[in-house]
């Protein structure tokens, strides 16, 4: 993230990323492009069994997240992915992931001393 971004723009840029790939036809297509490095929503409705209109309509909740990009070529419009654009996404996810990762850390070692005081308890220690 750069110092230039408003407080506030990346937890948006990561709800727009999120939703998104919430949809497994986007992820799909996403795949789909990462493989061929560009397509057309003709030739991506070839590959994934909807129609070329949802194509259209997924590729453009895809645009607006900042996934992918489209440039003419002639009549077609040809989508990439965008790289970097997940990046803050991915970054939420290691924080968040290593905030659980403490958590359950500490709840395990909450549970073993537990556990302890209850076995010498037990045994009348």
């Amino acid at each position: 993230m750069n110092g230039g971004t408003p407080p506030g723009a990346a937890d948006e840029e990561v709800s727009r990323v999120l939703a998104a790939l919430a949809d497994p036809t986007r992820r799909r297509i996403l795949d789909a492009l990462v493989r061929h490095g560009e397509s057309t929503a003709t030739a991506l409705a070839v590959e994934i069994p909807v129609s070329r209109q949802a194509i259209v309509k997924h590729l453009g909740v895809l645009d607006r997240a900042g996934l992918v990009t489209a440039r003419r070529a002639g009549r077609e419009a040809l989508f990439t992915v965008v790289p970097g654009t997940m990046d803050a996404t991915a970054a939420w996810m290691e924080r968040t992931a290593a905030a659980w990762g403490s958590r359950l850390a500490a709840i395990r070692r909450i549970a073993e001393v537990t556990e302890r005081a209850e076995a010498h308890h037990r045994r009348g220690e």
